[in-house]
């Protein structure tokens, strides 16, 4: 029988019933997506973390035009980049943006973003609760942090941001189409600009590289600036809510701020989930836990499910912030590693050695099922989050 994509999301926090069913009895699953297409769904973790590495598949297509699709958004729902310089093209790609997120690089920008939180922790405890923190915290320091590091206009925050979260829509394709065309628009007259007046920034970098054009480095900057900021604040979100619908654990960081490093890596993986995944196409006829997948056909690895696999995870739905969850698969794995995610550790780290210290008794003004879920984004998330202490 063929699984209706998304499932039912009845509490933020916890897998769906209908997708715990799923991890439990195999590893690879026919889906219908959320616009119809026909997919595989895998959510067995070795089978996921194993895929996510496989030359055998790509995001590219062999005819795009008739590809099965995740969903509408114009920028991740089907086929990307070249079926035949598919692997070539990834490469230079890392190459380029690489030397923007090594450790040291890190290392320099740690002071500015630990201020920044600060800054913004601060504006909270001066605030009348209840306050939102998703509007007062997880939204406003990925967007600063990631402004700053590619050198996107702060002040441009809220036309890109819709433009971003328009691009995210997974069911309306004509929204998405506008809102990705808005932003590499937007993208090109930063290359100009950056061109005429260089500065200190990722964006000021690749517009003065030899072997890059003017429109690959409106994409790269475009898709760092979406990707920079979008994941980390829906992260924040998450891991916010998580914590505070479980008052030992926001309890246990508020008495041991050694506590956050390894807490940042249960705060990635317990986002409760839909169903959905990673996209890939199949270049190749393969097997996947027996299942015979064809050439061409769509792939979703699911994150989400792999991070909640029991076999891996025991009890996954119970947040720890002492559990040994390194090898979540949140950030992705192998050769496409995301390549923001020391970004992402120092940011999540920059907020929770702080909030539980500061607002020690804080806890949710609502119960979490009465909370406002993005359904129809890409990356999902909280549409607020209401706190009080």
């Amino acid at each position: 029988m063929t699984v209706q994509l998304p499932f039912t999301q009845r509490h933020p926090l916890r897998v769906s019933p209908e997708l715990t069913a799923l991890i439990g009895s195999g590893a690879a699953h026919r889906v219908r997506t959320v616009v119809g297409d026909e997919a595989w769904l895998v959510t067995d973790y070795d089978e996921v973390r194993a895929l996510l590495s496989d030359d055998r598949l790509g995001r590219a297509h062999r005819a795009p035009e008739t590809a099965a699709r995740a969903g509408a958004s114009a920028l991740f729902g089907g086929p990307m980049g070249d079926f035949d310089t598919e692997r070539v093209d990834h490469l230079r790609l890392r190459r380029l943006l690489q030397p923007h997120f090594t450790p040291r690089r890190m290392r320099a920008i740690q002071p500015r973003v630990e201020a920044l939180a600060e800054e913004l922790v601060e504006d909270v405890a001066r605030a009348t609760p209840p306050v939102d923190l998703h509007r007062a915290l997880a939204l406003p320091l990925p967007i600063l942090v990631i402004c700053e590091l590619i050198g996107v206009p702060y002040a441009d925050r809220d036309d890109f941001r819709a433009w971003s979260d328009a691009t995210g829509d997974i069911r309306d394709a004509a929204r998405s189409l506008d809102g990705l065309g808005k932003l590499y628009e937007y993208g090109r007259g930063l290359v100009a600009r950056k061109r005429r007046e260089p500065a200190e920034d990722v964006l000021s970098w690749l517009a003065a590289a030899e072997d890059v054009g003017d429109e690959e480095a409106a994409v790269l900057a475009m898709g760092l600036l979406f990707a920079g900021h979008e994941t980390t604040v829906v992260q924040i979100g998450m891991g916010a809510l998580g914590l505070l619908a479980n008052p030992d654990q926001w309890r246990a960081l508020r008495d041991d701020p050694s506590l956050v490093p390894g807490a940042v890596d249960e705060i990635m993986r317990i986002p409760g989930i839909s169903g959905g995944g990673v996209p890939r196409y199949a270049r190749v006829d393969l097997e996947i836990g027996g299942a015979e997948v064809k050439a061409g056909d769509l792939v979703l690895l699911d994150i989400g499910a792999a991070n909640h696999d029991p076999e891996v995870f025991p009890d996954p739905d119970r947040v720890d912030v002492t559990r040994r969850a390194a090898h979540h698969l949140s950030f992705g794995h192998g050769i496409h590693y995301c390549i923001g995610a020391p970004l992402a550790r120092l940011e999540l780290q920059a907020v929770f050695s702080r909030l539980p210290a500061r607002f020690p008794t804080m806890g949710l003004a609502v119960p979490p099922e009465e909370l406002g879920m993005r359904r129809d984004a890409l990356t999902g998330g909280v549409t607020a989050l209401p706190v009080t202490w």
